[in-house]
């Protein structure tokens, strides 16, 4: 047994040694021979076989292993892994030549509960029926599989599952080794005298804060600058339009181009395209200015195809508009002139809904302000009652603190005869706790010596351990190869070369494709070309178009101004004459209240500040009053004379 176990040692200790990455099985089982010379020919032999295999059936024997590892064995280590594809190799290829019994020697010279788990695991007959040989037969015909290995396996299965039974039975029967329970040290309660209580400390009285300025109004509010430069840029703008439509109007016949020689046309759509269309110089720029700043745009290919197509539309638009004129088509132009009426009256009655609004508010705005002094009237009752109530609870507060103080007096003084009898106890206890502590002392020392001396035997092994570590690290390994880059790989495929000739067919590819992408790109150039000089075009059709919108933009707008001009008229309206009339009662009645509810001390010392804002609120309500008298007398004074001009 002794014989099969170190046998099984060493072919574990050859596995771990294998690396599939860089040895060869055969150059390894060469190397693995020589170095078992000195062992006897059977132990050889023995060795040889069971590692051959091994390698020989690696990839059956790591897929049960690695599904014992998941499954059943997550608590092995990983150090076993060896044990087991030997014990697995054993099992499935060598047991119906070893025999039972050799089989039971092997399985006893390794550790028994370790071996016992993995047999378990590989004998289930569910495992062998269903992943263990769908598995295999990945690697190798379903039919021989079945045959030579899982149908052997079922066979031997119940012998040895009465194998696994008679190695645990040993191992549960013996009896755990009993341990001896140390004393543990029970924890008693110091017996400290008790804290004496604290005193409840006197409040403190509560500071008066001072009152805080209110956060002026022009926190909220926009600065004076921003405004006036808002002002300045809406003069400048309306400036530079009325010049705009100035230039405009008064454009001379010099600035229009016209082709010499050119003969009259008869057709009325050319008269048309003519009229719509007005000749001027022709600019081949990509850039346009913005109608509200001087910033110019530059326009992108899109943009411009877009806006080329828009004006191509409207103009045919209008061509088609002219031809169903001609055609005996009727006109909207009574309709238009009713519609614009119609809009007018529906302003008129906007701008006064408009104004009535307003004044709804400036109302609401006086009768919250009334609301406002009544509130504050009944908060300043309120306040002068709570002062009084606190007060009072502050006189009840101070007398029961003076009885708090006069009871925790009495409590001192029994304390301090109490005090006087306990220090003769103490400094038995002291004493006591002295012994104590030196014995204590005198264990923990010896404890520490033991402790270091375990250390550093520790620390010496570990020291051995890391040498002989860093010894094998040393050996000099052989790792580069010799390649020759003009030699065939010779593995039988039907497209085989050289290192040397894929190189050469790589850079004649490299080549070719390098002249299809110059071709690629002369073919884009001259696109590119060609649409540059499309776009030419739509961008002198564009010129043209925007300037004849730009002259009727700016007729319009000379009718519109007209028109505002007419409508900025005074609305006399009943319900705004109403309005003004209770405005002006609502701010008579809140003087009234200001006076009633001044009072004496304060009318003598008035703020500089607040008497100033309300003079300047005055005389801007005075101010708008005489505006709309004035604008109400001119505009009764304008009807008669309308009158008499109509007539």
């Amino acid at each position: 047994m002794a014989c099969y176990g170190k046998c099984i040692e060493t072919v574990i200790k050859q596995l771990d040694q294998f690396k599939p990455e860089k040895d060869s099985p055969e150059q390894f089982l060469e190397t693995v021979s020589t170095s078992l010379q000195t062992l006897s020919p059977q132990k050889q032999a023995f060795i040889l076989e069971i590692l051959s295999g091994c390698l020989e059936y690696q990839k059956l024997l790591t897929i049960v292993v690695d599904a014992f590892y998941l499954r059943d064995g997550r608590l092995c280590l990983w150090a076993d892994y060896s044990l087991f594809e030997v014990i697995c190799y054993l099992a499935a290829f060598q047991l119906e030549e070893l025999g039972l019994q050799l089989f039971r020697d092997i399985v006893k010279s390794q550790p028994v509960h370790k071996v016992c788990k993995f047999l378990r695991f590989f004998f289930n007959p569910l495992n062998l029926g269903s992943w263990i040989k769908d598995e295999w037969s990945l690697v190798y015909e379903t039919a021989y599989v079945r045959e030579n290995w899982i149908d052997p396996l079922m066979r031997w299965q119940p012998e040895v599952q009465e194998l696994i039974n008679q190695l645990q039975g040993p191992l549960t029967n013996q009896s755990p080794v009993s341990k001896t329970k140390a004393k543990v040290t029970e924890p008693k309660e110091f017996n400290l005298t008790a804290p004496r209580p604290r005193t409840i400390p006197v409040p403190e009285p509560v500071p008066e804060v001072a009152k805080t300025k209110p956060v002026p109004r022009s926190t909220y509010q926009p600065p004076k600058e921003q405004h006036l430069l808002e002002m300045t840029k809406r003069y400048n703008r309306w400036k530079a339009e009325e010049l705009l439509l100035r230039a405009n109007i008064e454009e001379r016949r010099c600035a229009m181009s016209r082709a010499r020689g050119a003969p009259p046309l008869q057709d009325s759509r050319k008269k048309l395209r003519r009229r719509f269309l007005p000749q001027i110089l022709k600019t081949p720029k990509l850039t346009f200015y913005r109608s509200n700043d001087s910033a110019p745009v530059k326009l992108n290919t899109a943009a411009i195809l877009r806006e080329g197509a828009l004006f191509q539309r409207q103009v045919e638009k209008e061509l088609q508009r002219v031809d169903r004129l001609v055609d005996g088509a009727g006109d909207f132009s009574g309709f238009l002139e009713w519609q614009k009426k119609m809009q007018a009256k529906d302003q008129a009655e906007q701008l006064a809904a408009g104004q009535c609004r307003r004044l709804q508010g400036k109302l609401s705005h006086e009768e919250a302000v009334l609301a406002r002094q009544q509130v504050v009237q009944e908060k300043k009752q309120k306040a002068d009652r709570k002062k009084a109530e606190t007060a009072e609870l502050m006189q009840q507060c101070a007398e029961r603190r003076l009885q708090e103080e006069r009871s925790m007096k009495e409590l001192v003084e029994q304390v301090m005869e109490t005090q006087k009898n306990v220090k003769v106890a103490q400094t038995k206890l002291l004493k006591g706790r002295r012994q104590t502590v030196q014995e204590v002392i005198e264990e923990s020392r010896e404890l520490l010596q033991r402790s270091a001396e375990a250390a550093r035997e520790e620390h010496r092994r570990r020291f051995e351990l890391i040498s002989q570590l860093r010894a094998l690290e040393t050996q000099p390994t052989r790792r580069d190869k010799l390649v020759d880059l003009t030699q065939i790989p010779g593995y039988g495929l039907e497209g085989e070369m050289s290192v040397v000739e894929l190189r050469e067919r790589l850079a004649l590819l490299k080549e070719t494709q390098q002249r299809k992408e110059e071709e690629k790109r002369d073919q884009i150039i001259q696109g590119k070309r060609a649409k540059s000089r499309e776009l030419q075009n739509t961008v002198e059709q564009i010129a043209l178009c925007r300037a004849a919108m730009g002259r009727s933009a700016a007729l319009r707008w000379e009718e519109k101004k007209v028109q505002s001009a007419a409508q900025r008229a005074p609305s006399q309206d009943e319900r705004v004459l109403e309005l003004q009339r209770r405005i002006q009662k609502a701010a008579e009645r809140r003087r009234q209240v200001a006076l009633l509810h001044v009072s004496p001390p304060r009318a003598a010392r008035p703020k500089p500040r607040a008497q100033l804002e309300a003079r300047r609120r005055l005389e801007l309500e005075e101010s708008r009053e005489r505006r709309l008298r004035a604008l109400q007398r001119g505009g009764s004074a304008c009807g008669p004379a309308r009158r008499l001009g109509a007539t």
